[in-house]
């Protein structure tokens, strides 16, 4: 198997956290962004805009593309047209692409379709997925629910660390019962890894842990940081992304193709701590948003 990989991105978060994963485990990776953030170190830095290459891959070889920064069919379609040629072209899209209304949990062979919940963000992954996959049928692409881990700049889990690393109480939409679904960055790469060396027959993947409730999601992030945990329950008529940090919607995927290929997972609280320990030592890379100034002055009590 070929060990040079294209990653697009490679500076924030997926893309940053496969850049260092792939360099450790041995693999020639390049990096295709613009230069706005430090690179990551034993990388070679391809500096462009994925939508404006003007040649900068010519006279490059890769054996596998890693699409990380893809979210619209452009995306997919400037980028092929200037690889030149390659073994393995993986994207990674979202669970978006599901209509809520379908029949859960979500399967790979369920029709996509619109989403109300995430609209234009879930149709063009369609439109990326069906382009790609048009052009390179034997491409793998890989749906994952809400990622988590070290180098995750969303204000998701880094949320409720600074709410119990401010001793906060914490309001919990409804009664807590809310389902979620996670899947950890490190087996994201594994998995990317495994289809590499594997080359499996399905090329459609749903990825994911088992789910779990919004109560025990925020349990263990006040677990990890070390802070017992004070809930106070919101009704359900306040909006629920005003103060938290996933949107009041409830899916599953089903995962029982990526458990054939990676049958064993990173255990979700551990998870959770290495987060904690890289938000510690992070704060300024995550883009906060202001759930606490909404519950300071519109939800005080």
């Amino acid at each position: 198997m070929g060990k040079r990989i294209l990653i697009t991105g490679g500076t924030v978060f997926v893309s940053k956290f496969a850049a260092e994963y792939f360099v450790k485990r041995g693999y020639e990776v390049s990096v295709l962004n613009r230069g706005s953030r430090p690179q990551v170190s034993g990388v070679e830095w391809i500096c462009a805009d994925r939508n404006q290459l003007n040649g900068v891959l010519q006279g490059k070889h890769f054996d596998h593309v890693l699409d990380i920064t893809a979210y619209t069919k452009e995306d997919v379609k400037n980028l092929l047209a200037e690889l030149n040629g390659f073994s393995t072209y993986i994207l990674i899209s979202s669970s978006a692409v599901y209509p809520e209304t379908l029949q859960q949990p979500f399967s790979e062979e369920q029709s996509v379709g619109y989403n109300s919940i995430w609209r234009k963000y879930g149709s063009d992954k369609i439109e990326a997925e069906e382009y790609l996959m048009e052009k390179v049928p034997d491409a793998y692409v890989i749906r994952p629910p809400y990622l988590y881990g070290p180098m995750n700049d969303v204000y998701r889990e880094a949320f409720v660390f600074d709410c119990a690393l401010q001793h906060r109480k914490f309001y919990m939409p409804g009664d807590g019962s809310q389902k979620l679904q996670f899947f950890h960055v490190e087996d994201l790469c594994r998995l990317m890894e495994a289809i590499l060396e594997k080359r499996p027959e399905e090329h459609i993947f749903n990825v994911g842990n088992e789910a779990i409730d919004i109560r025990t999601f925020v349990e263990l992030c006040y677990r990890a940081a070390g802070e017992p945990l004070r809930a106070r329950l919101v009704e359900d008529q306040v909006c629920q992304t005003n103060y938290f940090c996933f949107p009041a919607y409830e899916y599953v995927l089903d995962v029982k193709k990526q458990k054939e290929l990676l049958p064993d997972v990173k255990d979700f609280y551990e998870g959770l701590q290495e987060a904690f320990a890289w938000y510690c030592e992070n704060k300024e890379e995550v883009e906060r948003r202001e759930y606490i100034e909404y519950i300071e002055n519109e939800m005080r009590g």
